[in-house]
């Protein structure tokens, strides 16, 4: 996945009743922790995987990320909420 981004008709929401990050989907929500929504929110369709993973990484003191996130996305991919812009 080179520029990952949402699927069509998923978007971010922040449920502040229950203080959790979702995902909306047509079919329904996907709850979020923190890093993962923080991920999504990178995922525009401009941005590389390299570029996000980077971003996050100043983020969190210069960590490694880009494994975690390489990762996440897969599975998100696999689960089909997070798709390749460029394909």
């Amino acid at each position: 996945m080179n520029r990952p981004r949402l699927v069509d008709g998923a978007r971010l929401q922040y449920d502040d009743v229950r203080e959790e990050h979702l995902l909306l989907i047509p079919e329904g929500a996907v709850r979020l922790n923190a890093t993962a929504a923080q991920v999504l929110e990178l995922c525009d369709g401009e941005r590389s995987l390299e570029e996000i993973a980077a971003a996050l990484s100043q983020r969190y003191a210069g960590a490694d990320v880009a494994d975690d996130v390489r990762e996440m996305l897969g599975g998100m991919g696999e689960r089909g909420l997070v798709v390749d812009a460029a394909a």
